[in-house]
This record gives structure tokens, sequence and C-alpha cells, in this order.
């Protein structure tokens, strides 16, 4: 007679398990499966098929009943999601509805979600730049969080591996304080932005404009081909996603490419509960899921658990994960888990005209904008000066264009000349701030102790909150670059603080950092959990500090370095 209780834990057996499906579950899929690892995928959200569940990706503007424009009471119904630059009727569908997951905000935070298969790389900025030595010696040199377990040298072949696969375009700067890469040919900067880029050359030495780095394909080699990939079409509607799988998702790269393996098991709608703690083996042997549709609560099991749910999905399962070995969180002896959160300040911006280059105007679009390196406390901790007032220092981006306008009061003909033939004004020119924040024990992710979600889980409590340090950061950004500006001969400058909450920055890190000891860190160099070898999380939770770079591409190549050693590590048993 047949055993089905065995039978069906089988058929729920895995070699691997990835909690996730976008930037680096994606990912951990891909390393998985090309290695021959049966893994399952899981994710909260539906399922969204490259090419195939694009509904809006070749509409028109006129297509649109509100010419892209929310209603008014969806923006009311939706206070948070409503604020992301994204969030427009071409894109709202990748976003999840505010009340669909309550969480408790002890201080404003916006938490920007989007569950779906591909997660928010289907809404990424697609900015690539990769840390350097000295973002990784930050923390060690100041002494605010802990030291990295790692450094530049340990990742700069991961970022290699993952910068030829998906595709990075940029520009060969030679500097030390962003490392160049594998590029593709580099977008191209406008007059004025060259312009700025050799008056800054000029004038200051430390300081430098470049053509950003981003993940567009401008000039697909033969891995993108067969990725079913195509080169950027310049359409700038990325956010709708891309028929070309011009830019890196996890939707057009990752995820198809390691299910066309055989080995990947793909299940949408599917919320993780916990994972599974084995006292008497002391190791996780798996993860409790609830069915987003039925409720229905299912167990899976594997010898590895990768967690990238997104940084704070992923401290919130952890937090929920508890035994009687792990009472305060899987791997929690620290008790750090869900502190030291930190994210990127963007709350600053500045703006100008440029009255030079008339003759000259731009044509077409480019996905892409000029970058401004960090450039404050870069090498060593300032002892005098504006900068010796602050900790670690910010980046920027900086972008210039030809305004024009056209009279579409007029009909006919005129209305038609107007449009072809817009009036050209002066060149605008702005910047806006991506500023480190410090990583604090007072900045916390926890489980409320009463309110629920839909699905029984505990709502998450967010406190984080700036502080002196990004207060001064803001002013020294300001004073810069309206320094910068002036000399640059740019007119009727105007600055901003938005004092915009945490987290529409979308840069959320931290919680479950890396660190050499096991008393005050969860993960060591390989991302996995000090007590919990066999769980690794590769997202950004795993930040130790946040450096200026936007971060999804460290957390790729951190999660392809993990997946490969956790093969390695299983080939020799000892996981």
């Amino acid at each position: 007679m047949p055993n089905f209780n065995i039978d069906s834990q089988k058929a729920r057996t895995y070699d691997a398990i990835v909690i996730g499906s976008g930037m680096s579950g994606g990912w951990a899929a891909k390393e998985f499966t090309e290695k021959g690892l049966k893994t399952l995928v899981l994710e909260r959200g539906r399922d969204v098929k490259h090419n195939v569940d694009y509904p809006t990706t070749n509409k028109m503007p006129w297509e649109f009943e509100h010419r892209e424009r929310m209603p008014r009471e969806v923006v009311e119904a939706n206070p948070i999601q409503s604020k992301c630059y994204n969030f427009k009727e071409s894109a709202a569908h990748f976003f999840i509805r505010d009340q669909d997951q309550p969480y408790v905000q002890e201080k404003p935070f916006d938490w920007i979600r989007g569950y779906q298969v591909g997660g928010k790389s289907m809404l990424w900025a697609r900015q690539t730049q990769r840390w350097s030595k000295y973002d990784f010696e930050g923390p060690a040199r100041d002494g605010f969080a802990v030291e990295w377990p790692i450094g530049y040298d340990d990742i700069a072949p991961w970022y290699s591996y993952v910068e030829k696969f998906a595709g990075i375009t940029g520009n060969k700067d030679g500097l030390d304080a962003l490392p160049d890469g594998e590029f593709l040919a580099p977008h191209e900067m406008t007059c004025v932005e060259k312009y700025f880029k050799e008056k800054v050359a000029g004038t200051y030495k430390d300081r430098h404009i470049i053509i950003g780095r981003a993940a567009h394909l401008t000039d697909p080699q033969q891995i993108h081909y067969d990725q079913g990939r195509a080169k950027c079409q310049h359409r700038v509607m990325c956010e709708r996603g891309c028929p070309f799988g011009g830019f890196f998702s996890a939707n057009a790269s990752t995820i198809p490419w390691a299910m066309k393996t055989g080995n990947m098991t793909l299940r949408p709608h599917s919320v993780v509960h916990s994972i599974i703690y084995d006292e008497k083996k002391q190791k996780a042997t798996g993860v409790r899921v609830i069915d987003a549709n039925t409720k229905e609560m299912t167990e899976f099991y594997a010898r590895v658990i990768f967690v990238n749910a997104a940084a704070i999905n992923s401290n919130l399962i952890l937090l929920n994960s508890t035994s009687s070995r792990f009472p305060n969180g899987l791997g929690n002896d620290s008790g750090t888990l869900g502190r030291y959160f930190a994210f990127h300040n963007y709350r600053a911006r500045i703006s100008g005209e440029y009255e030079g280059f008339l003759d000259t105007t731009t044509d077409g679009r480019r996905p892409n904008g000029s970058y401004i390196p960090r450039f404050r406390n870069l090498y060593k901790q300032e002892t005098s000066g504006p900068a010796s007032r602050f900790l670690r220092g910010y980046a920027a981006g900086f972008s210039a264009h030809r305004r024009s306008g056209s009279d579409r009061d007029s009909l006919g003909a005129s209305l038609k000349e107007s449009l072809l033939h817009p009036e050209l004004g002066n060149w605008s020119v702005g910047s806006h701030m991506m500023g480190e924040t410090i990583p604090k024990e007072s900045n916390y992710l926890a489980l409320d102790p009463s309110l629920k979600d839909p699905y029984g889980l505990p709502q998450l409590k967010i406190n984080v909150a700036y502080d002196d340090n990004d207060e001064k950061m803001v002013k020294d950004y300001l004073e810069q670059m309206t320094e910068m500006f002036t000399m640059a001969g740019f007119t009727n400058l105007r600055t901003s603080d938005s004092k915009q909450a945490p987290g529409l920055d979308i840069h959320e890190m931290g919680g479950v950092r890396m660190g050499k000891d096991p008393k005050t860190s969860m993960l060591n160099k390989w991302h996995q959990l000090h007590e919990v070898p066999n769980v690794f999380v590769t997202d950004g939770a795993s930040m130790t500090s946040t450096s200026t770079q936007n971060p999804s591409l460290t957390y790729m190549a951190f999660t392809a370095r993990a997946a490969n050693h956790a093969v390695e590590e299983m080939k020799k048993k000892n996981l």
C-alpha cells in the first residue's frame, strides 16, 4: 500500500527554495537551475510573463482614458503608492493597492511595492553603478555600522559576471571612486552636459560628470539574443514592460532563462509565512507558505533556502520564523534582526537655465542621464571644511535638455506647424541628490504584537527617520551644487528640499546585515545566517551600509556569488 504522506512530502521537496522572483531572486533561480538544481521559486504576487502580461506596452497616449493620469479617487485610495513617479495609468497595475498589505508607520515611511513575478525589476530606474573599495571601507573607517566582511576585490568578478549577462551601458571613465565595468556602448551626453563636465573638471580636481551607467542594451551581444532580448529602442516607456527586452528585468531575463532549463518550479500567489527550523538537525528544512487565494498553508522543503523577498519583507519573514531555539526570529542571537535599517536620501534638488548653445538642441529620447559620483568624504573623513560637518557623502544625477513649447490652442495647419516645429527656449539644467544614510539601531523594523495582515501574518512596524547627519548633507549638497551651477554660468537657480518621508527612494537596505562578528551581525561573508548556514539572504536586507550608488547591481552580484558558493558547499556535503 503506498505511503501517501511520504509521496506528498517528496513531491514538495526541492534542492533549493528561492523566496522572491525579483531583482535578486531571479538571479538565484538562474544560478541554481543552470547547475542542475531542482528549484522552487515562491512569489507572493501574480505571474507576469514577458511579452504576454504587458497590457499597456504599445498603447498610444490617446488610448488611455485619462491620458495616463490616475483618477482622483484612485490616488486618494492609494496615498502611498501614488507618490511614486511610475504610478500612472500605464503602469499602476504593477503596484499593489495600499489596502491589500497594511503596515504600521511609527514614523512616516512610504513603502512602495510591486508584488508580481519580477517584482520591482519592472519599475526600477535601471541605474547600475559598482561600489568602489572606498564604499566597502566606509564603516570600518568612521566606526558607524559594523565592518563589511568583504571588499571590492571579492565582488569585482561577480560584477563583471552579472554585467555581461544583464547588459550595462556606460563609458570607461577611469575613476577609482566608481570602478569601470563590462560596458556596452555608452549613451551620449548633451552638449550642455559636456560643457558642464568640462567646466567642473577645470575647477575641481575631485569632481566628475559622466554619462550614467544603466541596464539598457545599446549594443546587444549573443548572450542577450539568447535570452530573446533585442536592442533598446529608446521608447522611455520601460515601466510598462519592454516588448524588446531592451532593459534588464527578471521577467525578460533571469526568470525565463531559469525556466527553460526545466529545473525551475515557479509558484505565484505564495505568501511565505516563515522558515521551518529543525532543532535536532540544527538547520532550516523548508518554508511554510500561505496560498494568497485560498489561504491554505502548505510546507515545502529544501537543502538550501535563499531569502530574496525584497529588504523589508525579507526582514518580516525572518522575524516571523520563531522557534524554541530562535524565539526572536531566525538566526537572531545577536538581537540585530530588523535593526540598523537604512535608505537613500533623495530630498534635495536644484534646477536652472543656460543661455548658451542656442544653435543646438536634442533629438529623440534617451533612457538615461548624466551622473556625478560621490566626492565628499570619499578617501577619508574630512576633519575641516564643510564636508567635516557630516559622515559619508552623496552622489547626484544631472541632466540638461532644451526647453520647447507649442501653441496647442491653435487649429488646423497652424496647430500642425506648431507641433512639428515647437518654439525653443533656453536649456534647462537640473540635479538631484542621492545621499548615504547611516544605519542606526534606532531605525528598525518589528512585528506588531496584535495587528494582522489579510493572511494572518503580523503587520510590520516601521520606525525609520532622517537624522542630523542627513540634514547637514542636504545643506551641503545644495551649497555645493549652487556653487557649481553658478561657476558654469547657469542662471535662475532654484533649490528645493521635498522633506519627503524615507521610503520613496525605494532603496530600502539593512536589518539582516553582514558582518564579521556573529555578536553584532546576522550574515557571514557568503550571506549565510551565522547560526543557520543553509539560509542565505542576498537582497537589500543584507546590506551593512548603503553608500550612494543605486543598489540593484550590487544585489545581483551578491546573489550570483552566494548561489555559486552554496552549490559548491552542497557538492562538498557541507549544506
